[in-house]
């Protein structure tokens, strides 16, 4: 398993190696010993998510309020989607920057992304089904959003894709709006939350 870091810091992309046969292909989709190597802890699974999306659904950019945050590891079980990690962290040297990397069921890539940054995805084909690790349960209290197409922020969509976004995403305020309400997670926040898991 190859895990790289992404140029947000608290990101990386999760490369398995994959076994095929006749039979099929055989891979390690998720080792918490490897990546807790890399991130300096355990990813404490609380909650596992699935999502089923056609092609073109938008959903994100999703966060958590920090403390206590919720910390992701994502992947692609069928279909193909662009994974966008966002950096809400306001303080942060890369803020309001992203990376992305594609996620599907042919290299099994995954992402990791810590507490604090902000996670969004396109899918490219119908059916793709995105499966989510979690290291928090889901509190609406503390999810929130950031508007998905904000040209401040300026996620490159792949061309020939009509976005289809959740009356929630759609309404979601601009980064800028969000920062000024005071509403994204600082940066000295997370970094603070992230010395307590050490």
């Amino acid at each position: 398993m190859d895990i790289r870091p992404l140029s947000i810091d608290g990101a990386w992309e999760v490369t398995p190696r994959i076994f095929p046969d006749d039979r099929g292909v055989f891979l390690e989709s998720f080792r918490g010993d490897l990546l807790a190597e890399v991130v300096g802890h355990r990813l404490d699974v609380v909650q596992s998510n699935v999502s089923l999306s056609a092609r073109g659904t938008v959903r994100g950019i999703h966060f958590a309020d920090v403390p206590v945050g919720q910390a992701k590891y994502v992947t692609a079980v069928s279909g193909s989607l662009i994974d966008y990690i966002v950096d809400l962290r306001v303080g942060s040297p890369t803020f309001g920057q992203w990376d992305s990397v594609l996620l599907d069921a042919v290299d099994r890539r995954a992402v990791y992304l810590s507490e604090g940054l902000g996670h969004a995805f396109c899918a490219l084909e119908d059916d793709t089904t995105a499966h989510y690790l979690c290291s928090a349960a889901y509190n609406p209290g503390a999810e929130h959003g950031i508007h998905p197409l904000d040209p401040t922020v300026g996620l490159r969509l792949p061309d020939g894709i009509e976005p289809l976004l959740s009356p929630k995403d759609a309404a979601a305020p601009t980064l800028a709006a969000a920062e000024e309400s005071g509403l994204l997670p600082s940066y000295a926040a997370c970094m603070a939350f992230k010395a307590t898991q050490q």
